[in-house]
């Protein structure tokens, strides 16, 4: 049985194969400016943003609760 997932706003450890545009602009974080998010990610494994259970790849979507997530 698959754990559940994380409530939003709680910690957990990202999937390793969850990649996104923002992951790829070299800056310090600054706390005062929230991330702008293009809403585009895709999965290692598919390619595309669907992952490889066919579940929409994102963030918060990509966690424990599925079978193809990888911690990092």
């Amino acid at each position: 049985m698959a754990e559940p997932s994380p409530q939003l706003g709680q910690s957990q450890e990202p999937c390793r194969l969850l990649h996104s545009k923002w992951m790829f602009i070299e800056a310090e974080p600054n706390p005062t400016v929230s991330r702008s998010d293009s809403g585009i990610c895709w999965c290692v494994h598919s390619q595309n943003c669907l992952g490889p259970d066919g579940q929409v790849v994102k963030p918060e979507a990509c966690s424990s609760g599925r079978a193809c997530y990888e911690p990092v």
